[in-house]
């Protein structure tokens, strides 16, 4: 028939067409990772329970602020990602010996990596100057995040201590406090509960993740306590900083006893399924266990905050 094309030219344009895609789906793809887009998000999570609580307990409106919220949220999201993608600079000669790093694109030589550090310089930057636009505090304790990870952890202590976990646990717990700073810059209790509690959770979680990946670590250099002290010191320091984590929610009584009771519901069954993985006999299903719980935990904690203050 007149005008129409072959089978053959017509299979062979649709692939061409599906390919000419392919290169902007990869690019998407390969920035989620190198930005760590998991950790931007369960971070955001804390970031926004700071937010939501310094409104309530200071008796404002949450529309009234949507402009706050917007620049906080927005702000933490790119010094977040902005500061993994130097990470992943950084790191980029060891995560090719490890399983779940391999293929990040400064591995992989996706991305270049000249590129990679303007990018991430110029993610942080756009983050800290919206933080800027909420209180001086907020944007203060940003760069104290980013020049912790970044600086502290990444470039200093990662290969050379093995309390690289606890000292990398400081810009973890920073999410929360920026949230509440940018809301109001007077720092209350609470605000300090929500970094106390979301520094002594990290350890627990990252040493359960370091037993399982403990031979990765172990190749890469990497003195993680599994790795120098063994699983069983590392069972025992996981045990500490959850009970170190008991007496926290007593602190937030403004909460209500609800929520006392369910953290602490929830801390001890932390402990109580260290306990009962006991009884597989099986070093690296009771860290998944426990990694595992690690995750539900902080999900169900922080967004119960939220909760037990529309009740």
């Amino acid at each position: 028939m007149s005008g129409s094309r072959p089978v053959s030219d017509s299979l062979i344009s649709n692939n061409e067409n599906i390919n000419a895609s392919s290169p902007s789906k990869t690019f998407w793809k390969d920035f989620l990772a190198l930005i760590k887009v998991g950790i931007v998000n369960s971070n955001l999570i804390t970031t926004f329970t700071g937010i939501w609580l310094a409104i309530f307990l200071s008796n404002q409106s949450f529309f009234a602020a949507l402009d706050l919220v917007f620049l906080t949220l927005v702000g933490s999201a790119l010094i977040m990602a902005g500061s993994c993608t130097l990470n992943n600079y950084i790191d980029r000669d060891i995560d090719h010996l490890m399983e779940r790093t391999k293929n990040r694109p400064t591995v992989t030589g996706k991305m270049n990596p000249s590129k990679v550090v303007v990018m991430g310089v110029v993610l942080i930057s756009i983050g800290l100057i919206l933080l800027a636009l909420t209180t001086m505090t907020a944007f203060i304790i940003g760069i104290i995040g980013v020049f912790s990870y970044v600086v502290v952890y990444s470039m200093w202590s990662k290969r050379q201590y093995v309390s690289n976990t606890v000292i990398g646990s400081i810009s973890g717990a920073v999410p929360p406090l920026i949230g509440w700073a940018a809301i109001d810059p007077n720092l209350d209790i609470m605000a300090w509960m929500l970094f106390l509690i979301m520094f002594a959770w990290q350890p627990p979680h990252f040493y359960a993740l370091a037993m399982r990946r403990v031979e990765e670590y172990r190749i890469a250099g990497i003195p993680m306590l599994p790795v120098v002290k063994g699983f069983s010191t590392t069972k025992k320091h996981i045990y500490l900083w959850v009970i170190g984590l008991m007496p926290l929610p007593f602190f937030m009584s403004q909460l209500g006893t609800p929520f006392i009771v369910l953290a602490t519901i929830l801390n001890i069954g932390w402990i109580f399924t260290g306990i009962y993985g006991n009884k597989f006999k099986d070093d690296m299903k009771w860290a998944r266990l426990m990694f595992v719980y690690s995750l539900q935990y902080l999900t169900i904690i922080f967004v119960s905050m939220v909760i037990f203050t529309l009740l």
